[in-house]
């Protein structure tokens, strides 16, 4: 059974830093695709960053472009999103999600590539 564990949200300042984790038991994890999405009240799921099997690859959307990071610890099957300069745009909860084996990252990922996915975190971006 596979499950998908985010962690790491919470309530933060404009301007401020979270790190988001996400821990993956039953399948593959050190040759699955990895990705972020989001959802606001409202709004439409948004991918916000993938990241390769291996690491090498990784991919952003437009909005989050050099504030977020992506990154994973195969050893420890878990995945990161380095959040930095938020803003009150960045309030949502964030999924994480695996994807395929063997996959690499090259585009902003879309929900229909990810087949197992986590409960999300809250993400609270105060003025």
């Amino acid at each position: 059974q596979v499950q998908v564990v985010e962690s790491g949200g919470g309530l933060v300042q404009v301007g401020g830093s979270l790190r988001l984790s996400c821990t993956v038991s039953g399948l593959h994890f050190d040759t699955t695709t990895m990705a972020w999405f989001r959802q606001a009240p409202g709004k439409e799921r948004e991918g916000v960053s993938c990241i390769g099997w291996s690491g090498s690859t990784t991919a952003y959307g437009d909005s989050v472009k050099g504030r977020f990071t992506i990154s994973r610890d195969n050893a420890e099957r878990t995945l990161f999103l380095q959040m930095n300069s938020l803003t009150p745009e960045d309030t949502a909860m964030y999924y994480c999600a695996a994807g395929l084996r063997w996959g690499t990252c090259t585009s902003e990922p879309t929900a229909g590539q990810y087949n197992y996915w986590g409960q999300g975190t809250q993400v609270t971006v105060s003025e």
